[in-house]
């Protein structure tokens, strides 16, 4: 693959890396219809970088068949428009089934989600990752990291071994830690992209990143180009506006262990009567209580 081709999958990952979420039909199944009009509004909003089956995206609550469908749907929906960085995770089998599968459609990213286990070894995550990069050595590949205890000379070493590795979505919520490690592993050999999102996205970007996750870019999306324009000039006040305006929103996102991060999003959505609120266990619905609060921050905003 050439450099050139990496160089502009990198551009694209600093940049809004939004997470689409998944509608669902009143029977229960994915609503393909719905995930289309979703993602149009993202692409008519100026989003470029689109991640299905992110944790937004309820990947874990999804089964292989959907999906393969959430990514079928994203890259035919998205033709030119955006760059795709598709999930990818579980085993290692299939995961790399996952990423051939992004592959075959034109996909030209892949985010790795953290190996889920209870004994991860950091030579073992170096290990878990390779094994899925060198299988797609065409692709652009994105651990995202939530693993504190690893050290950022780890990811140097992934790197040295896979090329293709290119960006990192850091989610430790350590601004001094996403530093060091940045730092230690190379700042300007990968593309750092803040993967908390907004609340998180001035001060990751003091320390070196220069994109940033949402899940609230599916409700306005202005809201999220507004941040990254103001952190791209270096205009950290009126990111901070932007971080007060969005900060009850994420507030309620993150309470009680992010119990209800994609609830949240799922019931803007259906209070501008964009997709129905129903989530999949362990996920679930919102409060009648709660659903006022949050269907007033999305009206207030300037959709």
């Amino acid at each position: 693959m050439s450099s050139e081709t990496f160089e502009t999958r990198r551009t694209a990952l600093a940049d809004v890396v939004a997470i689409p979420v998944t509608p669902f039909a009143e029977d229960g199944t994915v609503d393909q219809d719905t995930h289309r009009a979703l993602l149009r509004r993202l692409l008519d909003g100026g989003i470029t970088t689109l991640t299905p089956n992110g944790n937004t995206g309820e990947f874990y609550a999804l089964t292989p068949e959907e999906r393969r469908l959430v990514t079928e749907l994203t890259v035919e929906e998205a033709g030119d428009r955006a760059n795709i960085l598709v999930g990818v995770g579980h085993d290692i089998p299939t995961a790399v089934a996952s990423a051939r599968h992004a592959r075959e459609l034109g996909a030209g990213m892949v985010m790795v989600h953290q190996p889920v286990h209870p004994y991860v070894s950091q030579g073992g995550w170096v290990d878990y990752h390779r094994a899925i990069a060198s299988a797609v050595p065409e692709l652009g590949v994105v651990p995202y990291i939530r693993n504190a205890q690893l050290s950022g000379d780890r990811l140097a070493e992934l790197a040295d071994a896979c090329p293709n590795v290119i960006g990192v979505k850091y989610a430790v919520p350590d601004a001094a830690r996403f530093g060091a490690f940045a730092r230690d592993a190379g700042l300007e050999r990968f593309v750092w992209v803040a993967g908390l999102a907004e609340p998180y996205a001035p001060s990751y970007f003091s320390a070196g990143a220069t994109g940033f996750t949402s899940g609230l870019v599916n409700v306005a999306p202005a809201v999220s180009l507004n941040m990254i324009e103001a952190l791209r000039s270096g205009d950290y006040p009126a990111a901070m506006k932007v971080w007060e305006q969005i900060r009850r929103f994420e507030e309620l996102r993150a309470a009680n262990g992010s119990a209800n991060n994609v609830t949240v999003v799922k019931e803007a959505l259906a209070s501008l009567g964009l997709c129905r609120r129903e989530v999949r266990p362990p996920s679930r619905e919102l409060p009648e209580a709660e659903r006022a609060e949050v269907a007033a921050i999305a009206a207030g905003w300037s959709i």
